[in-house]
Formats: C-alpha cells, sequence, structure tokens
C-alpha cells in the first residue's frame, strides 16, 4: 500500500467577518466571554456565498497551485453536512464548474466534524484500488444557516469556509486509525424536513469526549506507525475549541508548539478546519519534503479519527 502525498492546497471564505461584538449585539455575550471559553476572535459568514460556492473555489485554488492536467483528477470528494441539495452532490457541481472531465467519481461525505478525515481516508482507498493519479479532496461547510442565533453557546462557535487538498500516492508514511460511538444525545443536527434543524449540543460533555479521544488517537496512531511525539514536525487537530486543544497540549510536555492553532480567526468550520490549517501550513511553507504530520478530528456520531501523513 503505497502512502499519501500532499500536492497542493487550496482555501475560500465570505466576504462577511463576524466578530465577537457583532455577536454580543445580537445574543447576551461578550467578547472576552467568548475569548477566554473559546480562543474565538472571529467567524466568516455566507452572504452571497454557499457550500457549493466555497468548495468550487477552494478547489479551483489547489488546482491552480498544482499546475496539473486535470484530465488527470480521477475523484472529486466533498466532506460536508450543510450541502445545499439532498442531490445532485456538492461534488458533482465541483466537477461541472472545474470543467473536469465526466470520467471523474464525485460525491459528497457527510461525517461532520470529522468530515475531512474519512474523505482522506477513503481517497487512500481509493488510490490504492484504481488507476487515479490525483484526488481533490474538499471540506466546505455553511454552518451559519444550521445554528441557532438566540443559542449563545453554539452560535459563538461556528464559521463558513472551506479547504481543499489534492493529493496523490507516494511512497512514503501513512496510518490512519478511525472509531465511531454511535450518539445522538451529544451533538445532533436533524435532517431533511425537521423544524428544528440546527446543531444541538451538549458542550461539557463534548468538550470532555474531544479531549480523551485526541490523546487517544494521537497516542494510538504513534504506536500504530513505531514513534513518538519527537518525531512529529506539526500536530493539526479539529479546530473547535481552543481549550480543548490546550488541554491536549498539555499531555505532550516540551512538544506544545507543535500543536497548530488558528481557531480564533475562523471559529469552528467543521469538515473544513483541518484543509483550511493545511492550506495554511502550505502558505507558510511548512509541508516541505519530509514533514510528519498528525490529523487529528472529532464530531457527531460521535466519531474521531487520526492520521500520521509524510509531506
Amino acid at each position: 500500500m503505497k502512502g499519501i502525498q500532499i500536492v497542493s492546497t487550496g482555501k475560500a471564505l465570505p466576504e462577511e467577518i463576524i466578530t465577537n461584538d457583532d455577536l454580543s449585539r445580537i445574543v447576551d455575550t461578550s467578547d472576552e466571554w467568548i475569548t477566554t471559553r473559546t480562543g474565538i476572535k472571529k467567524r466568516y459568514r455566507c452572504r452571497q456565498e454557499n457550500t457549493t460556492s466555497l468548495a468550487v473555489n477552494a478547489a479551483r485554488n489547489a488546482v491552480k497551485q498544482a499546475d496539473i492536467n486535470t484530465d488527470d483528477i480521477g475523484a472529486v470528494i466533498v466532506a460536508t453536512s450543510t450541502a445545499e441539495n439532498a442531490f445532485p452532490s456538492t461534488a458533482a457541481i465541483v466537477q461541472k464548474e472545474l470543467g473536469l472531465s465526466e470520467n471523474v467519481l464525485a460525491f459528497d461525505l457527510s461525517s461532520a466534524c470529522t468530515g475531512f478525515l474519512h474523505a482522506l481516508n477513503v481517497g487512500h482507498a481509493l488510490l490504492n484500488s484504481t488507476d487515479y493519479k490525483y484526488i481533490l479532496l474538499i471540506g466546505s461547510e455553511q454552518m451559519s444557516k444550521i445554528i441557532d442565533y438566540t443559542d449563545r453557546s453554539t452560535c459563538v462557535l461556528f464559521g463558513d469556509g472551506a479547504g481543499a487538498v489534492l493529493i496523490k500516492a507516494d511512497d512514503n508514511m501513512y496510518e490512519q486509525i478511525n472509531y465511531t460511538r454511535g450518539n445522538e444525545d451529544v451533538l445532533v443536527c436533524k435532517g431533511l424536513g425537521a423544524q428544528d434543524a440546527y446543531v444541538q449540543m451538549n458542550g461539557n460533555a463534548v468538550f470532555r469526549f474531544a479531549v480523551d479521544v485526541l490523546k487517544q488517537g494521537i497516542d494510538e496512531i504513534l504506536k500504530k506507525s513505531d514513534m513518538t511525539i519527537a518525531d512529529i514536525d506539526y500536530i493539526v487537530c479539529h479546530q473547535a475549541n481552543e481549550r480543548i486543544i490546550n488541554h491536549v497540549k498539555k499531555k505532550y510536555p516540551g512538544h506544545e508548539d507543535k500543536f497548530y492553532v488558528n481557531i480564533a480567526e475562523y471559529g469552528n468550520t467543521s469538515a473544513a478546519s483541518i484543509p483550511i490549517a493545511l492550506d495554511e501550513l502550505a502558505e507558510k511553507g511548512c509541508l516541505n519534503k519530509g514533514r510528519k504530520l498528525i490529523l487529528a478530528g472529532f464530531g457527531a456520531g460521535l466519531s474521531w479519527s487520526c492520521a500520521l501523513i509524510e509531506t
């Protein structure tokens, strides 16, 4: 089995920025309250944009960075829980808008905040079982349309955005582990036809769950890869809450600076958070060949996943 090489990355964000002060004018909260509890300072919100347009733009940016023949893209996978349509898939529209060949596998994957990592696992499997040269993975979310802006426990957390990663097979390191714990109580958003189709969350339970499974996932992927935390260059966790990441950091003294954090700028963008972070790392020149990264995500399901990749 071959590993995965990140060929290029891209991201797309709405034009409108919503600050903590903006939210304090519509719900009982404040910049100090939000910042100390979450680390979030602002987030983006769609007005003219939507999940599909963000996915298209992030994908276009990733493809442009790669400078490849788009006929070599064999699959498009969009991780999202906020698609415009039950069908057709967001991925199918990305295929059309990017002018990709019709000989493309295109589908959406719904797995909440763990979605991008699940898409990565599927992409790896496809690269090793087909003749696809490249696969386009996208996390795109318009979380603002499933948020109740009278609920201050959730409306302060989420933002809209998209990230895209173009991958190909390579002879480098790749390991991934996935977990699912069926749960409809801690974190849920009802679907088509539901009158209250908004994110409902037990924040304390999610916090405890996230801290536990991130530590478990990181430790287990290191063991599976026969590596230690000292061998890792960056750890990119799903950006749900800075306090969650800070709690996990403390479990690895001396390696705290390896945890990449950007939640202050974007809030929780669900399936888009990890690919947005990867695009930022790429822009900073941090994904040079040979770098070892741990990607760790968690979300509704309850589900969690951890991958170790070598750039």
